[in-house]
């Protein structure tokens, strides 16, 4: 049997506010405030133990290794030792610094892109970790993604993890805060839904004047050929670039998509009417029941209130008694406009959205991620999940072992001034060190193997 299981990356111990990404309007309203990695890492688990007492297939992901002083090395920062190399890059670049000392692993929806067994051309699943080439602090994310990955997903004969994108701006790829999988059963078929900010290299398009788009035309369609997913079980959607320049920086700020339901904003995509009824057309060829489309009109709901609020950045899950819930942010519930439109939707009983729970996710949310940044969705089947074998699905007994750990080694607070601050490496590396063997994932960061060396 199949399941749609939600892997929500862990919180790091170096959670900050550095405002990296541009057109990230959270983040750069929070840009250089104290940060509470603590709280954020107790929010995160908070939400994913929840889920999994509601019966919601729940797995996890590791933070990164951060500070890296691997990529410090790289940038020419030496010195006699790691305290030195951090105390240069802290005088000289502290943009690079505070970018090779971000969490932002932490939203795995943008880790990797992924396509299900039953939708691919050899049966099995497959994952392409995203580039990340639009912002330094997520680019280096993608080798040690990818090692992580393949660490995880190590079954060659299940899963096939291919590496990032090349091409660099050309092919910018954001992982699957584009992509969503509509499908009426979670064993097939589904129809990718890849969604783009324009070409770079083809015919041009209508692109965003303020803000950059993210993810190019050409690295959707390269995803979709590695993947070996059939052509008929492919869309290509454009973002609307009035919707980016608002903040909307990545499709799942505006749209989320689950089984046969898309959620989305009256301006989410370019000539959104046209394009979503050939959407549907598609659709109805692969599956039985009928796509359910949820728009959010713009005078209920401003582009701008939806971004604030984030709520398209909300979770739909399916509940084991059958019924779909909403799983947004507690913002959502204090705006009142919001409120209100959820409140509609769950009382319409022909809604498959019955009901909502909503989560505090506010050191997350003020870097600019909600409950639907922190997950990323895989489609899996029993044998499939037997073959990870690290303990990455977590029950009560994990959820209290792993809030334990955070409070053995994170800090409360985390001002800009303490990313130089040697002590914060050597806390996140015991922190670490003693994660992989909790999850049994053996020596995955490169501090662990050089100490092996």
């Amino acid at each position: 049997m199949y399941q749609e299981i939600n892997f929500d990356g862990l919180v790091g111990p170096t959670h900050n506010y550095a405002g990296l990404a541009t057109g990230n309007l959270a983040s750069a309203r929070h840009r250089h405030r104290r940060s509470h990695p603590r709280a954020a890492a107790l929010q995160g688990l908070s939400k994913m133990r929840a889920l999994a007492r509601l019966g919601v297939p729940q797995g996890l992901l590791p933070p990164l290794e951060r500070p890296s002083i691997r990529s410090l090395r790289a940038f020419g920062f030496d010195g006699p030792d790691e305290a030195g190399i951090l105390s240069r890059a802290a005088r000289e670049a502290p943009g690079i610094l505070a970018a090779c000392s971000s969490a932002s692993s932490m939203w795995t929806a943008n880790a990797a892109t992924v396509a299900p067994s039953p939708d691919t051309g050899d049966h099995r699943l497959h994952l392409t970790p995203a580039n990340l080439f639009s912002h330094l602090h997520r680019a280096l994310e993608a080798e040690e993604t990818t090692a992580i990955l393949r660490a995880v997903f190590h079954d060659a004969g299940r899963f096939v993890v291919h590496p990032p994108l090349i091409g660099g701006q050309a092919m910018r790829d954001e992982g699957a805060a584009n992509h969503t999988r509509l499908a009426s059963r979670f064993d097939g078929p589904g129809l990718h839904v890849f969604v783009h900010g324009g070409p770079a290299v083809s015919v041009p398009a209508p692109v965003p004047s303020r803000f950059p788009a993210r993810q190019t035309l050409e690295a959707s369609q390269a995803l979709a050929r590695r993947h070996q997913i059939d052509p008929r079980q492919v869309f290509f959607i454009q973002q609307n670039p009035a919707a980016i320049d608002a903040g909307v920086f990545h499709n799942d700020v505006i749209a989320v998509g689950h089984r046969n339901i898309l959620f989305h904003h009256e301006e989410a995509f370019l000539g959104q009417g046209v394009a979503l009824g050939e959407l549907e057309k598609i659709y109805a060829g692969l599956n039985r029941e009928p796509l359910c489309r949820i728009e959010v009109p713009s005078d209920r709901v401003d582009v701008a209130t939806a971004v604030r609020t984030y709520l398209f950045n909300s979770q739909i899950v399916t509940l084991p008694g059958g019924g779909e819930m909403l799983v947004a942010p507690a913002e959502c519930r204090e705006d009142e406009r919001v409120a209100g439109w959820i409140d509609e939707m769950v009382a319409d009983p022909g809604n498959p959205i019955s009901k909502v729970l909503h989560f505090d996710l506010r050191e997350s949310m003020r870097n600019g991620g909600g409950p639907a940044c922190l997950r990323q969705r895989i489609v899996m089947n029993g044998e499939e999940r037997t073959a990870i074998t690290a303990r990455l699905f977590p029950d009560d007994a994990l959820f209290d072992e792993l809030e334990a750990w955070v409070g053995r080694h994170y800090r409360t607070d985390l001002e800009p001034a303490d990313l130089a601050d040697h002590r914060l490496l050597e806390e996140s590396r015991r922190a670490l060190d003693e994660l992989t063997g909790m999850l049994a994932l053996g020596s995955i960061y490169s501090f662990q193997r050089e100490r092996s060396e």
